[in-house]
């Protein structure tokens, strides 16, 4: 059984739109269990898995928003059963929440979360050579470091491909100069360690990258409209496979709750975004 948010140590208070956030997922999500599994002493660092009746082996790996200072692994939660009642085994990230954790913790967090999945997944009826990334907002914003940053796999014997895709939403891809954000971030610290490039997805901008699937609402925060769409025209450029899906009449909120609807956009396309970049292996030998 997951945990409950009570269950966690106290994080910053919600802001009003984030405690609006977190009373709607939580209601999407009710009834929907996983099983919960530690990977540190601290709570935060800890994952839930939703398995599938009938696994088609694709794993979808998401990662909660939050401004990286709130969320929960639960957050997740309600996006599980329109995945699971199609094959693919879902994966719930957490990790330590700024301000009293600061960049790359949250990222080292999620690298390890992976990690452990490529190394248990199957048990759950997953396959590693088949995981993809996603997130929401500052989950977006990790998912697409995790595909495109190349220095933490080796350390964690872990292939370079073994993100084979990301699904990122509204997520935040540049900070700093150019970035549109009103503020600096709380997560990446103190402003003297100037490590706005190192957290920035852009930086990671590479051939042979991993394929994308940026997704943002149509009435979203201006500013991750923008990032969204020269995001997605940065990797166009260096080649990758990308594909950008605008969801119609959603702010920053709502581009969330789609991703749920077993019926909607989001999954639909979603769906057989990860098929094509990690196909089917039945009926395939050797």
């Amino acid at each position: 059984m997951t945990m409950r948010p009570e269950d966690y140590p106290a994080q910053e208070p919600f802001t009003t739109i984030g405690a609006q956030y977190h009373d709607e997922v939580l209601r999407l999500a009710e009834g929907v269990e996983g099983e919960d599994i530690p990977l540190g002493e601290d709570p935060y660092r800890s994952v839930a898995v939703y398995r599938s009746a009938t696994p088609s082996g694709q794993v979808l790996c998401l990662i909660h928003g939050g401004g990286w200072t709130n969320g929960y692994k639960e957050w997740m939660a309600f996006m599980a059963p329109a995945l699971t009642a199609r094959g693919v085994t879902v994966v719930s990230f957490g990790y330590r929440l700024a301000p009293r954790n600061v960049f790359p913790a949250q990222f080292d967090d999620c690298a390890d979360a992976l990690a452990w999945v490529h190394d248990h997944i199957a048990d759950y009826g997953g396959d590693p050579d088949r995981i993809h990334v996603g997130g929401h907002s500052a989950g977006g914003h990790l998912a697409s470091l995790l595909a495109l940053s190349l220095d933490w796999q080796a350390p964690r014997g872990l292939p370079a491909d073994v993100v084979k895709s990301a699904l990122p939403i509204s997520g935040t891809y540049l900070f700093g100069e150019g970035s549109g954000l009103s503020m600096r971030p709380r997560f990446l610290g103190d402003p003297e360690l100037a490590n706005e490039g190192p957290a920035s997805p852009v930086s990671y901008l590479r051939d042979g990258a991993a394929p994308f699937l940026v997704a943002f609402g149509t009435e979203d925060f201006p500013h991750l409209v923008r990032q969204a769409e020269d995001f997605a025209a940065a990797l166009s450029r260096h080649g990758g496979v990308v594909e950008t899906l605008p969801l119609e009449g959603c702010n920053h909120l709502g581009a969330s709750y789609v991703s749920g609807d077993p019926d909607g956009v989001w999954v639909r396309t979603a769906l057989a975004f990860i098929e094509q970049s990690a196909p089917s292996k039945i009926g395939k030998t050797g």
